[in-house]
C-alpha cells in the first residue's frame, strides 16, 4: 500500500455538510467545522435541526482579528446540543472590505446580542439582523475597539441626550391622541436595577407594550485590556465580571489556561477551588434572593442572607487577603495555600448556614403575598429560554437539568455527589426555589469536599508555569533561571485555540482563548452567562405591570459587571 492510498476515514459529519466544509476534532472537545460565508446559514441551520447533531443551544458568537491575513477576521460561532452533549466550534473568514454574514437570528434568538457586540468591537455586519446597532459603546463611538490597529487611548465623547432612544418611544412621545400611552425609563440610576442598568418601556396605563434594554455602562473593555497583560495578570480583571462570586470566575480562566498548557493543577488546590466555589455561588445566590425579598417588600430576609454573605467573606479574606475581588487563583493552582484553621472555619460554615436558609424558606416560600408577587411573574418556557441562549438557574427553573459541573466536569466534579435541582414554570417564583436548592447542594458538595480535602502543595512544580519555591530560587541556580524566565518573559500558551467552561453562579461561564505562542493572550473573549439572559428580558416584560418589572429583574440576577466587561 502506497502513502497516498491511505486516507482518514469520513467524519460522520461529512454526510449532513456540504463537502467544502472543513471538519477536524478539536483538542477542546469541540468538532470545528471551518465554513465558507455563502454556506454558513445552511451550515448552522443543519446543525440545529439535524437528529445527527441537535444544536439547540448558540452559547456565543465573537470575531477574531488577524490584520496580516487577506480575510482579516474570523467570526466563531460556539454551539451545544443539551441533549447529546455535542459541541461544535464553526469559523467562517470574513475578508475587511466586505465583513458581511447572513444573521444567525431566524435559527437562535440568542444571536441578537451577540452578534450586535461583534458588530460593535469588530465591525462584523449582520446581514437581516433585526437591530444592528451598537450595544456595549454608544453611537458617537468612532471605529472598532477589539481590532488590532485600534489606538486603546482614543476617547469618543457622547454629547447628545437619547441617542440610544428607540424610534417607538420617540412615536409615542411625539402622539398627543395617546394621552393614556407614555414612556418611562427604568435606570441607569436606579435603586432597584442594582447596576447601572437601563430600560425603556412604553407604558399602556400601568401595562408594559413594548420595552428596550441599554447596556454598556459599566464596559471596561477587559478582553482589550487581557490583550496587553501576562497570563497571570488577567486573573484580576476576571474578579471585575460576577464580583459577587469573583473567585468563580478567576478559577475558571486559569482552568482554560491549563487545559491549552496541558497541565493540571494539584488535587489539593482543585479541592480548595470546588470549596470557594461552591461558598461563592451560595454567597451569589443570597445576594440575589436578599435583593429579590427586599424588592417585593420582605426586608427581613434580607438581613438572613447578607448575615450568611459576611461569614463566608470572613473566610475568603483569611485564604486571599482579598473579600469582593480576590486574584487568588493562579495558572496551575492557588497563590498559596490556605489558612491552617481553614477546615475548621469551613465546618463552622457547614453548620451554620443551614438554620439561615430554613428560616428564609419558613418564612417565605409559602408566603401568600410573595407567591402572589412572583407564581406567573415573568415565565418563559423551556423552549423559549434555550432559544435565547439561557443557562444557570435560570434555565434550570424551566425544567432544563442542564449544569457545567454534570455535563463537562472540571476540578473533580465527577467525584462529588449532588443534585441538578429544576422546577417547571420558569417564572419568578421558580428561579427562587431553584435557587435555596442550590444553596442545599452546594454545602453538599463543600462538605465532601472537605471531608476528602488532600494534603500536598496547591500549585504546580512545572516552571514553564509556575515559579520555583522562593527557598530554592535562593539556593540553586537552575531554580534562579527559571524565575527570571518567568518573571522576564511569561507562561508561553502554544499557538492555538480553544474554549473551556465552568458552572458560574449565573450559568455557563465560558472563556474562548486564541493564543500566539508569546506570553500574552492574542484573543479573549469570555461568554458572560448575565449576556444571553438580560436580552430576553424586553420580551419576557411585555404584557406585565410595572411593579412586575422589579421583581423580575430581580429574579434574574444580572451583574453589570459580568454583562458589560
Amino acid at each position: 500500500m502506497t502513502v497516498s492510498s491511505l486516507q482518514a476515514p469520513p467524519h460522520p459529519l461529512s454526510d449532513l455538510l456540504p463537502k467544502e466544509v472543513g471538519v477536524r476534532q478539536a483538542a477542546d472537545g469541540h468538532t470545528e467545522l471551518e465554513v465558507d460565508r455563502g454556506q454558513l446559514f445552511e451550515v448552522l441551520r443543519t446543525l440545529k435541526e439535524s437528529p445527527a447533531t441537535s444544536c439547540n443551544l448558540l452559547l456565543d458568537v465573537c470575531a477574531v482579528d488577524y490584520p496580516e491575513r487577506e480575510a482579516r477576521f474570523d467570526v466563531v460561532y460556539h454551539l451545544t446540543g443539551l441533549e447529546s452533549g455535542q459541541r461544535f466550534r464553526v469559523k467562517v473568514a470574513v475578508p475587511e472590505a466586505d465583513p458581511v454574514l447572513p444573521t444567525a437570528y431566524g435559527i437562535w434568538k440568542a444571536a441578537d446580542w451577540f452578534e450586535r457586540e461583534a458588530y460593535d468591537l469588530m465591525g462584523i455586519r449582520f446581514d437581516g439582523h433585526p437591530n444592528l446597532r451598537r450595544i456595549l459603546t454608544h453611537d458617537a463611538f468612532q471605529g472598532h475597539a477589539l481590532r488590532k490597529d485600534y489606538d486603546p487611548g482614543q476617547r469618543w465623547m457622547l454629547t447628545e441626550a437619547e441617542t440610544m432612544a428607540p424610534s417607538w418611544a420617540k412615536e409615542a412621545l411625539e402622539d398627543e391622541d395617546q394621552f393614556e400611552t407614555q414612556v418611562l425609563n427604568l435606570g441607569p440610576q436606579h435603586p432597584a436595577t442594582h447596576g447601572t442598568l437601563r430600560t425603556i418601556v412604553r407604558l399602556d396605563g400601568e401595562v408594559i407594550t413594548k420595552a428596550e434594554c441599554e447596556i454598556g455602562y459599566l464596559h471596561r473593555c477587559f478582553e482589550k485590556m487581557s490583550e496587553t497583560h501576562g497570563w497571570n495578570q488577567v486573573i484580576p480583571y476576571t474578579d471585575r465580571l460576577n464580583y459577587c462570586s469573583s473567585h468563580i470566575n478567576g478559577a475558571g480562566f486559569a482552568l482554560a489556561v491549563e487545559r491549552m498548557l496541558g497541565v493540571e493543577a494539584p488535587p489539593r488546590a482543585q479541592a480548595v477551588h470546588v470549596i470557594l466555589s461552591e461558598l461563592s455561588r451560595i454567597m451569589d445566590h443570597a445576594v440575589c434572593l436578599g435583593a429579590l425579598l427586599v424588592d417585593v417588600g420582605a426586608l427581613t430576609n434580607f438581613w438572613y442572607f447578607f448575615q450568611t454573605r459576611e461569614e463566608i467573606y470572613t473566610l475568603i479574606e483569611k485564604c486571599s487577603g482579598g473579600r469582593l475581588t480576590l486574584s487568588y487563583a493562579r495558572i496551575g493552582g492557588l497563590a498559596h495555600d490556605v489558612p491552617a484553621d481553614f477546615e475548621e472555619r469551613v465546618r463552622y460554615l457547614l453548620g451554620h448556614i443551614p438554620k439561615f436558609i430554613d428560616d428564609v424558606e419558613t418564612l417565605i416560600t409559602t408566603n401568600k403575598i410573595f407567591r402572589d408577587r412572583t407564581e406567573g411573574v415573568g415565565a418563559i418556557s423551556a423552549e423559549e429560554a434555550i432559544a435565547w441562549g439561557w443557562t444557570g438557574p435560570c434555565l434550570r427553573a424551566c425544567g432544563v437539568p442542564y449544569d457545567v459541573r454534570k455535563a463537562r466536569p472540571y476540578h473533580g466534579y465527577d467525584q462529588y455527589t449532588f443534585e441538578v435541582p429544576v422546577a417547571s414554570s420558569g417564572d419568578c417564583y421558580a428561579r427562587y426555589l431553584v435557587r435555596i436548592e442550590e444553596m442545599r447542594q452546594s454545602l453538599r458538595i463543600v462538605e465532601q469536599a472537605l471531608k476528602s480535602l488532600p494534603k500536598g502543595p496547591v500549585i504546580t512544580d512545572n516552571h514553564h508555569v509556575a515559579l520555583p519555591p522562593k527557598q530554592k530560587v535562593f539556593t540553586e541556580m537552575e531554580a534562579l533561571i527559571w524565575h527570571f524566565k518567568l518573571i522576564y518573559e511569561g507562561i508561553k500558551v502554544p499557538a492555538g485555540d480553544a474554549y473551556s467552561c465552568v458552572e458560574g453562579a449565573n450559568g455557563e461561564l465560558g472563556y474562548y482563548i486564541v493564543a500566539d505562542g508569546s506570553g500574552r493572550p492574542y484573543r479573549v473573549k469570555v461568554r458572560p452567562p448575565c449576556f444571553a439572559i438580560f436580552q430576553a428580558f424586553p420580551h419576557m416584560l411585555e404584557g406585565h405591570l410595572v411593579a412586575d418589572f422589579i421583581a423580575i429583574q430581580s429574579s434574574l440576577n444580572i451583574i453589570a459587571g459580568e454583562l458589560d466587561r
